[in-house]
């Protein structure tokens, strides 16, 4: 659990209960007791009226709820903007995430803003990947998360059809295409594959290490190496 849904948690906790003690929420938010200590006393910095003390148990001022989720108009319209074009041009796992991240957006708004959403003029019209790209798009970012090895049947640039066995490690979009960055067993090196030309792909059970030098990072690291080599 990330550290502000952490937060999120022990203020919803202490609004719902008479005293909540810390190891009570240790145990349900399954960190250490000292974790938590630590979480109140940021959150009675921030201005959280919580009454109490170790060893006792904290309660919340009874009235406090948390203020509503503020965006100024720009961000709303990236905001909206961001889940069209996610829409458009990403697999339907995301698509429907982004749509689920509006809705609850929307949801916390203040009334004088919740129309923003569906008045912002920025569009991003009809579906551009096709259903097999995205289809691999969704396999391939759940292999890049789990670090699982995938074996892809791909065509080059010249036509010819290639086997590879690959390391995802993470997804690229140049505004038509999407590109995979991958560790390439066979080349024993950095290699982009675009989606559009993968024409099958199966993903192993077979994970592969954190090794340094094959990283995101060092991808990353390399591929900006090389751009910088050109300009020269």
């Amino acid at each position: 659990m990330r550290r502000a849904d952490r937060l999120f948690q022990i203020v919803q906790f202490l609004r719902s209960r008479r005293v909540t003690t810390a190891r009570w929420l240790a145990e349900v938010l399954e960190v250490s007791e000292r974790t938590v200590y630590r979480d109140i006393q940021d959150l009675m910095s921030s201005g959280v009226p919580i009454e109490g003390e170790a060893g006792i148990g904290y309660v919340i001022r009874r009235g406090y709820d948390l203020p509503p989720l503020m965006f100024t108009r720009d961000e709303i319209a990236a905001l909206t903007l961001g889940a069209r074009i996610i829409n458009s041009w990403a697999d339907p796992g995301l698509a429907a995430a982004a749509q689920s991240v509006l809705s609850k957006v929307e949801t916390v708004l203040p009334d004088s803003l919740k129309g923003e959403l569906d008045q912002t003029r920025l569009f991003s019209p009809l579906v551009q990947i096709s259903a097999k790209a995205a289809s691999f798009m969704g396999a391939l970012r759940g292999a890049a998360d789990h670090r699982n090895k995938v074996t892809i049947s791909y065509m080059r640039a010249d036509s010819a059809e290639s086997k590879r066995i690959i390391w995802p490690l993470g997804l690229f979009f140049w505004g038509k295409v999407w590109t995979l960055g991958a560790w390439c067993e066979l080349r024993l090196a950095f290699r982009n594959f675009r989606l559009d030309r993968i024409q099958s792909l199966q993903v192993l059970e077979i994970r592969y290490p954190n090794e340094p030098g094959r990283t995101l990072k060092d991808m990353i690291a390399y591929e900006k190496k090389g751009m910088s080599n050109e300009t020269m």
